[in-house]
């Protein structure tokens, strides 16, 4: 388990990088789950990356686990790292999005 004060940061940058909220977050991964002629069960619908970022914000911060903190880095690193590859054809910068989406990022919400 992390240090308080890297905890705290790490606290912070997820939820800095996670930019939508948990019912956001869940009606997204719903929909991006559905194929045609299926239909998913809700509450295990999408990635089970998205799945975990999902539990991770209807948690507290003491409750965390380390498994949850490997998901917070993973999932701030991506967001981060995908901040300079915001150009290019309209449909790359489109998959990004959904990509960025099921961890719980939406590039195009404005900041609040």
């Amino acid at each position: 388990m992390a240090d308080a004060l890297e905890l705290d940061a790490l606290w912070d940058e997820f939820h800095r990088a996670v930019n939508m909220t948990s019912q956001e977050l869940a009606a997204w991964l719903r929909v991006s789950d559905a194929a045609e002629g299926s239909e998913p069960v809700p509450e295990h619908a999408g990635s089970p990356t998205g799945q975990h970022v999902l539990a991770i914000l209807q948690k507290r911060r003491t409750d965390l686990t380390d498994d949850d903190l490997d998901v917070m880095y993973e999932v701030v690193d991506t967001v981060t790292a995908g901040t300079d590859q915001e150009h290019g054809p309209e449909a790359e910068k489109t998959r990004r999005r959904h990509r960025l989406m099921t961890l719980g990022h939406d590039p195009l919400k404005p900041p609040a």
